[in-house]
């Protein structure tokens, strides 16, 4: 059985066999096909993809280093001149097999090789099925800034197979559990109430569908984020300023969803003080949180680093730090401009939790 959920512009299907994508193939006369992978993906992923359509051979395999580290312009410049050596034209189409890097930079790539080419994308973490695929966000890192420098350029198609999933180890599927979390609590307090009988290793498709409906339902309305779509920044304005210290400093980096996990339960506290999120909701979303993801230690040595980071966040306006805060579970706010000493608060609560 396939689902489809409709945006602005493109389909997300949800689709175990993936014929929908070889629908897509049948109906688009491409000149040449190139997909995308990084090793991982291509060595657990690929074979999937060429299971399910065995009449897909004549295409160009791009492969690059995973890790979010390699989400940087040398190797898009990379991606570029693989598409120039192998003849990439305008009726070219790139296929992005793998999580959100790939997601992210395959679509940045796409969107400015030839000042465009098309691009579908086929999410096979749990992260990126119910996050970065969604929402014609494309984007790299630079100097340890994420997605700073991007494009808003919609997929022509996204393509979900949960199979994909059973390649991923728990640590992966909990990262992606995180956005899951936030989608419920910015938008959807049933769907929180759903998450929370639930667990990471146990997903099914019910809730990643609930999950991206969501999302699209938010980008839809907004697509280049000029008002409803930034409450889709809950929990990233520290948990970004997290990761990229993360990122720069530890042997062993946190993932994106667990980083955004430290990102909401400091950008809930905020909420609890400078919107009308009730004690007894900011205890129960810190509690659920700490239930499922680590605790990451640090020290207050790590404040200013951390500033420095969100100054440069794209969400800015004029040097103010801007935060999505909710009013309560289900119903979130944008726009919030926040001093640092607040932010330095929110931090000393996170801290405390230990």
């Amino acid at each position: 059985m396939i689902n489809e959920i409709k945006g602005n512009s493109y389909s997300v299907f949800f689709d175990k066999q993936l014929s929908s994508l070889q629908d897509f193939l049948n109906n688009h006369n491409y000149s040449k096909i190139f997909i995308l992978t990084d090793r991982n993906t291509g060595e657990y992923c690929l074979p999937v993809l060429k299971n399910a359509l065995p009449a897909l051979t004549d295409y160009d395999l791009i492969e690059i280093d995973p890790g979010e580290e390699n989400k940087n312009i040398d190797f898009c410049i990379g991606i570029w001149k693989m598409l120039l050596d192998f003849g990439a034209d305008r009726k070219s189409l790139m296929i992005n097999l793998g999580g959100g890097v790939i997601t992210d930079i395959g679509g940045f790539a796409a969107s400015t090789f030839k000042r465009g080419i098309d691009f579908v994308q086929i999410p096979t973490t749990l992260l990126s099925q119910v996050d970065a695929s969604v929402g014609g966000k494309t984007g790299i890192d630079m100097d340890g800034v994420k997605n700073i420098i991007g494009t808003f350029t919609q997929p022509k198609a996204v393509f979900i197979n949960s199979v994909f999933l059973k390649t991923l180890d728990e640590k992966q599927l909990i990262s992606g559990f995180a956005e899951m979390i936030k989608h419920g609590l910015i938008y959807s307090a049933g769907y929180y109430e759903q998450l929370q009988s639930s667990r990471p290793e146990d997903m099914d498709d019910r809730l990643i569908y609930q999950s991206v409906e969501i999302k699209n339902d938010v980008v839809t309305k907004d697509p280049t984020e000029q008002d409803l779509r930034k409450i889709l920044n809950f929990g990233h304005t520290i948990g970004h300023a997290i990761e990229s210290y993360s990122l720069a400093n530890d042997s062993f980096p946190l993932l994106h969803g667990e980083a955004i996990a430290v990102g909401m339960i400091c950008e809930a506290y905020l909420s609890h003080r400078l919107q009308e999120l009730s004690l007894n909701e900011l205890n129960e979303i810190t509690q659920y949180i700490l239930d499922i993801f680590p605790f990451y230690s640090f020290g207050e040595t790590i404040y200013d680093d951390l500033i420095a980071y969100m100054l440069n966040d794209k969400k800015n306006i004029d040097g103010k730090i801007g935060f999505a805060l909710l009013k309560q579970i289900g119903l979130c706010t944008f726009d919030n401009y926040i001093e640092k000493e607040r932010i330095f608060e929110s931090l000393d609560y996170y801290r405390s939790l230990n």
